[in-house]
């Protein structure tokens, strides 16, 4: 079996189904205008995401809260990893004015991690989404958060708020998470779904493949996510994103993402989406309940 190696390696070429389309349509323009003209700044821009055009058109953006800068080092992720700078208390404001600006229809929040702070950073998270409410009422809202290092008072928190749509990524299967997610714990993630789950919640979780991982491995995840409540699950492919983060050790055809799609499915999921250029955030619109 393939391991992942963080080391120099030749680039695997990016297969043909990989190929990126060009924003187009009426709506995503007028977003796309909306934002140039009031600087505003989104994670789908800033993370190049393959499906902006697709969600904007739908009425559909993402944001990160709490900075740039995170406090971990994950080996899969492009953010910037250091000490943090200072909490800005207008940013729920500021988020929840692009909100409005925007006429976002489906609002997903996503942040760094911040192990810095006592409360991991979730009363901004709550007040995020107090203030979106505030401006927008009609705009519904995922919250895409991090494990906060498992201080469950930190998560009653977003419990309490009750987002529409409460998602949190496992990532990657058992064996590789000590490698992808250094800091995280695969079974304090899916105690946090659990939690989740218990208080109430609509859960939703994702998966990158192409990392090294086995088609049993990736179906007994997926299992485990099932086996706690998780009723949205995302499937995409792993992307490096620089030579200094883990590289791809396979590229995953669309008829292999369409077994998973229909195996998640089975075991219960109410939706699976599940492709190659799959996002935390694709079709986010179309998960709610």
């Amino acid at each position: 079996m393939k391991e992942v190696e963080n080391k120099e390696f030749e680039r695997i070429k990016k297969p043909k189904w990989l190929r990126v389309k060009l924003p187009i349509g009426e709506n995503y323009r007028k977003v796309r205008s909306l934002v140039d003209e009031h600087k505003l700044h989104t994670i789908c821009e800033s993370g190049s995401c393959p499906n902006m055009g697709e969600c904007w058109g739908e009425g559909t953006a993402t944001f990160m809260i709490l900075g740039n800068i995170c406090t971990r080092s994950c080996g899969f992720c492009a953010v910037k990893t250091g000490k943090p700078e200072e909490v800005d208390a207008y940013e729920p404001g500021k988020v929840a004015n692009s909100v409005k600006i925007m006429k976002v229809k489906h609002a997903v929040i996503t942040s760094v991690d911040r192990d810095d702070l006592k409360d991991g950073g979730s009363e901004i998270w709550a007040q995020t989404v107090r203030a979106i409410r505030k401006q927008s009422p009609g705009t519904t809202l995922e919250t895409l958060i991090p494990d906060f290092a498992g201080k469950w008072e930190n998560l009653q928190v977003i419990i309490d708020i009750a987002p529409e749509i409460v998602s949190h990524n496992l990532e990657t299967v058992r064996r590789l998470t000590k490698q992808v997610r250094i800091q995280a714990k695969y079974d304090r993630s899916l105690e946090l779904l659990f939690r989740l789950k218990k208080g109430g919640m609509h859960t939703k979780s994702g998966l990158m493949l192409g990392l090294g991982e086995s088609e049993q491995e990736i179906l007994e995840t997926m299992q485990d996510l099932r086996n706690v409540g998780v009723e949205v699950l995302t499937l995409g492919q792993y992307l490096q994103p620089t030579l200094k983060h883990l590289p791809v050790v396979e590229f995953i055809n669309p008829e292999k993402f369409e077994y998973y799609k229909i195996k998640g499915l089975e075991m219960g999921f109410r939706y699976v989406e599940s492709g190659p250029l799959v996002r935390s955030s694709y079709h986010a619109e179309k998960h709610l309940f």
